[in-house]
This record gives C-alpha cells, sequence and structure tokens, in this order.
C-alpha cells in the first residue's frame, strides 16, 4: 500500500486563480511512477521538473526571488513547461 500526495497544505483563497505551484503534486506522481516500477519515466519527470526549475523562467511567483516579479507564470504554464520538457 503506498499513497502519493503532496504535504504542503491548501489555499483555498487561490482556487481557480491559475496561481499556484503545481510542482509538489507533479513530484507526488513522479514517486509514484517509481513505486510502480516505472523508473524510466519517473527520472523522465525529475528530470523534467529539475529543468525548469534550473531555467527559472517559467515557475510561479512563490519560486521567483521577489514574490512580485512580473514574469512568474500560472499553474498551467508550469504544467506545460514540464510537459514541453518531456
Amino acid at each position: 500500500l503506498a499513497l502519493f500526495e503532496p504535504t504542503h497544505g491548501s489555499a483555498p483563497k487561490y482556487a481557480g486563480q491559475n496561481k499556484v505551484n503545481p510542482m509538489a503534486m507533479i513530484f507526488s506522481g513522479m514517486l509514484m511512477l517509481r513505486h510502480i516500477g516505472e523508473l524510466e519515466a519517473g527520472d523522465r519527470l525529475e528530470s523534467a521538473i529539475a529543468e525548469v526549475i534550473r531555467e527559472g523562467t517559467s515557475v510561479t511567483y512563490d519560486m521567483k526571488a521577489d514574490r512580485n516579479d512580473p514574469s512568474a507564470v500560472g499553474t498551467s504554464q508550469v504544467a506545460d513547461a514540464i510537459i514541453e520538457k518531456l
């Protein structure tokens, strides 16, 4: 039996705003892939996430040096950037 979830809590005040960072949830998926034996898929997903973070352009406001940085992107743009790296 295994459970995979981000443990950062919830932020209902941001619901529907395309604002929150989806990476913890996506990392949970990576851990699930590894757990079910899909090691290559898990490694590819981890590498894609790391690349997006390393580049620093397609990240949400909480990953910017200044939380008011206008170049911050939304939840769906982060997901799109990770998919592109895959």
